[in-house]
């Protein structure tokens, strides 16, 4: 199935705790001690379920380059090319072979393969008391929902369902952890039912085993991952299921008043922002310094990625969120400081601001989109004042989805969100001067390690090197 898999789990060891995460995130070691095979205790299985978080914040996936992915190939930011960071994927030239492909591949599929040795974990066979079980059952629920978070980001980069040769092809699905597996690509519409199902079975067994109302940040609860499923739903266009979760959702959390919003991204509040629905821990302990998404971000750093002038424009000057954009040497930054207390989003100096996964603001704006199609025009109106009515803003009287659209740019600015949104509506994504105008490469390149391989079933995408 997919032999760059790199799981880095042909052992384990016993950990002495299972407390949940600090602010600081401490990497799990897994000790090469006892060979690895089914997992016996609460505490193990617990440690993969961490591994995935830790798997989720290295700097090829949420520590910065999906992140990126989502900014530089969208309308709101691009690279400047700093360092050479980022400018095939922003041209469109990438190879089979390119870093970016092959890395991001590698640890999605690396997440997925610890959530599946942890979904085929017989729970019914970990030793010790009725807790433990129950405990380690929980566990198993949210490794469900690490493994559908896992599926719907390789879909979204390697999926077919942007690409102009009217294929449908999803991605590899392997439900089992076998690296020796060899599987072909499912079709889009298999991986979306592979993710429903995945998501579902998450919220069956959490809720099941667990405290529905955990207000836990940094790991996932019922909560995040009914966020995380209305993002899904978002995306696959099904406004009904949207508007449920939102509802599930309301007054649980709470918008960030203009005064906190700086704050509510910074390592001083950690866990602890009231609209933080789900974020990973990093802490200083465990920053990824100058790979941090940070770095891309800051002047005082790679600077690679920066603010289109038109979005800066798009912001009224009494927007707070105007003050996230600065201004260094012609050029516009998201991030500018050196320690917590500097302006724009990720401005720890070492990047040990946690990474928002989910805000309640995004919540909202789902949910104004979801009700401008097919529900209540009025919720939608509320949801869409209870953001702007804290961000320096007059409340409005009507919205639409144009507005709808320009408001997800200003308030998700830099979250990697834009091309997805860009994408699904069906918005042309701009492409730089001289990058190719193809557009088969909206998927990025399936590796060619997964493509020729002998006995592979994996199928390229087309307009690559290794297409068939």
């Amino acid at each position: 199935m997919n032999k760059i898999i790199k799981i880095g789990l042909l052992s384990i060891g016993v950990l002495a705790t299972t407390t949940a995460c600090s602010d600081d995130f401490v990497d799990r070691e897994f000790y090469q001690e006892v060979e690895q095979g089914p997992l016996k205790t609460e505490n193990e299985v617990v440690s993969f379920v961490r591994g995935g978080y830790d798997v989720m914040r290295s700097k090829e996936y949420y520590g910065a380059d999906f992140l990126a992915y989502g900014e530089v190939r969208s309308d709101e930011m691009y690279s400047n090319l700093a360092g050479g960071y980022y400018q095939n994927v922003m041209n469109y030239t990438m190879l089979s072979n390119d870093a970016y492909a092959v890395d991001t591949y590698s640890k999605i599929y690396e997440l997925i393969g610890k959530a599946n040795i942890v979904i085929n974990t017989d729970m019914k066979s970990i030793q010790g008391t009725d807790l433990n079980r129950k405990n380690a059952t929980y566990a198993q629920g949210q490794a469900y929902a690490l493994r559908a978070i896992g599926f719907f980001d390789a879909l979204r980069l390697y999926g077919q369902k942007y690409v102009a040769n009217g294929k449908s092809l999803g991605i590899v699905l392997p439900l089992k952890y076998d690296p020796k597996a060899m599987m072909p690509r499912a079709t889009i519409a298999q991986t979306e039912a592979q993710i429903e199902a995945d998501f579902e079975k998450a919220i069956e067994i959490m809720s099941a085993n667990g405290s529905v109302g955990s207000v836990v940040k940094t790991e996932l609860t019922v909560n995040s991952v009914k966020g995380l499923m209305s993002r899904f739903y978002l995306y696959k266009g099904d406004y009904a299921k949207v508007r449920a979760l939102t509802n599930d959702l309301i007054g649980k959390y709470s918008v960030v008043s203009a005064a906190l919003l700086q704050e509510s991204f910074r390592y001083t509040l950690n866990g602890a922002a009231p609209n933080s629905i789900f974020e990973l821990a990093v802490g200083i302990n465990s920053s990824l310094s100058t790979a941090s998404y940070r770095q891309r971000l800051n002047p005082n750093g790679y600077g690679n990625i920066v603010v289109n002038a038109s979005t800066e424009a798009a912001y009224s000057d009494n927007d707070v969120r105007k003050s996230f954009i600065t201004t260094v040497n012609g050029q516009k930054y998201l991030s500018a400081g050196s320690n917590s207390s500097g302006i724009g989003k990720y401005t720890q100096g070492v990047g040990a601001d946690n990474i928002k996964m989910l805000r309640y603001e995004e919540i909202l704006l789902n949910g104004v989109e979801a009700e401008l199609n097919g529900g209540s025009q009025a919720k939608a109106l509320a949801y869409y004042n209870e953001i702007i009515k804290n961000r320096g803003l007059s409340e409005v009287a009507s919205v639409d989805m144009e507005t709808l659209k320009l408001e997800r740019m200003k308030e998700l600015l830099g979250e990697g969100l834009r091309q997805w949104d860009l994408r699904r509506w069906g918005v042309n994504v701009p492409r730089p001067a001289g990058a190719s105008t193809d557009p088969d490469l909206n998927a990025f390149p399936i590796p060619r390690q997964e493509t020729d391989m002998t006995g592979s079933l994996v199928e390229p995408n087309p307009g690559y090197d290794n297409s068939k």
